[in-house]
């Protein structure tokens, strides 16, 4: 498509040589050739964001890989905004034991907070949530997902906006999906309201940098961590003070 327009434009320019006119018209043939130019680039970035989304909706439908249990402990994946407003809420939970920062819901190997940045690779901010089975349930997982984010905004939690901040649950079987789905219909019959989470099979999750890990508990002062990531936490404690564990 992109040569042929260049093709055109190339003509076009051909033909303004052989006639006697060329000093009056040159100008807006010019601007004619920049229109046409302008044109293939558009063509370009559209059929560039077709395949992008193309990409997506591969991940959407593909089928979910499930995690076995690893030393008696499961584990479940969320994406609900910063990852270390996440990190911090299901660390408070009974029966988690452990919760990993990373990205994950996208179509690009590799991602980089950088890159992950630019909304370009489809990954949103997730967290790996390492769990005891026999102490809570993905059930009850769930409950804390949605009791802890504003559920109805889309493409950010607070003041992070952008692809890469969306909601995202990951299910890795159909038991994980149905559990998913009717809670969400209860919450949109109950409050009546548009739930933003997006329901995605689970693939991969890719783990992010070191220097995200445990940041709540790292940097206790960092300005974000006061103003956004305690305040929600606090949120969260206050509903489900039954879900807490005795010392945290």
């Amino acid at each position: 498509m992109r040569a042929f327009l260049f093709n055109i434009i190339f003509t076009l320019l051909k033909i303004l040589r052989c006639n006697f006119m060329f000093t009056k018209i040159i100008k807006p043939m010019k601007n004619l050739a920049t229109l046409m130019i302008c044109l293939t680039f558009s063509f370009t970035s559209c059929q560039t964001k077709k395949n992008k989304t193309n990409k997506q909706q591969e991940v959407i439908n593909s089928t979910p890989i499930e995690v076995p249990l690893k030393n008696g402990m499961a584990r479940a994946y969320f994406a609900s905004g910063c990852f270390w407003c996440v990190e911090a809420v299901y660390e408070s939970v009974k029966g988690v034991s452990e919760v990993i920062n990373g990205y994950s819901g996208g179509y690009t190997e590799n991602p980089t907070y950088p890159a992950s940045n630019t909304g370009r690779t489809g990954h949103a901010e997730a967290v790996e949530v390492i769990y005891d089975p026999e102490t809570i349930d993905f059930s009850t997982l769930v409950d804390v997902y949605f009791g802890s984010q504003n559920i109805s905004q889309v493409n950010g939690q607070g003041p992070d906006r952008g692809s890469q901040y969306r909601s995202i649950i990951f299910y890795q079987n159909e038991d994980q999906k149905t559990i998913i789905t009717q809670k969400i219909k209860t919450i949109s019959e109950q409050q009546n309201i548009t739930v933003a989470a997006e329901v995605y099979p689970f693939q991969k999750f890719w783990k992010g940098e070191d220097y995200h890990q445990n940041y709540e508990r790292l940097h206790p002062n960092n300005s974000y961590i006061r103003n956004v990531s305690i305040p929600r936490l606090r949120k969260f404690q206050q509903k489900f003070p039954h879900l807490l564990k005795t010392k945290h």
